[in-house]
């Protein structure tokens, strides 16, 4: 299959929020008051867990059959660890980005530990969101377009 090109559009709204569109979707996101927004949306460390879980569930439920898994739900909670300092200060020595993001997931399904954990290690294996969160992936800017 050949390689395909994923699109979104960013676009700030006004103060911290930003509306967000791929395909014919859209999403806004903004941050907490806490963090100089407005609360209209989720922030977008929040939607990167998001992301991260709803890839999970959906390669477990698009292998589930391949497994031999009569799949009665599956569902994850994801939690990072995030200091802010990081990304509003630039402190030294404080990483800008997640530290640490653990991943639980719930797998409703008559099987046993050992076809669990195959299962579970294989939906890791092929979440396109954790590997480009847990592998070096190049980010780069290409290109600065002024608007007038």
């Amino acid at each position: 299959m050949p390689i395909q090109t994923f699109k979104a559009v960013s676009n700030q709204v006004e103060g911290l929020t930003v509306d967000n569109k791929t395909r014919n979707f859209s999403m806004v996101m903004d941050e907490p008051p806490s963090l100089g927004g407005t609360d209209k949306g989720m922030t977008p460390v929040e939607a990167l867990l998001c992301a991260l879980g709803s890839c999970q569930c959906v390669v477990g439920a698009a292998f589930a059959k391949q497994f031999e898994i009569e799949l009665k739900g599956i569902w994850a909670e994801i939690e990072g660890d995030l200091d802010p300092d990081g990304f509003l200060r630039g402190l030294p020595g404080v990483p800008v980005g997640f530290k640490e993001v653990r991943i639980y997931l719930h797998i409703k399904a008559d099987i046993d530990e050992e076809k669990k954990m195959a299962f579970a290690n294989f939906i890791e294996e092929r979440c396109p969101v954790g590997k480009t969160m847990s592998l070096p992936t190049t980010v780069k800017l290409a290109e600065v377009i002024l608007e007038k």
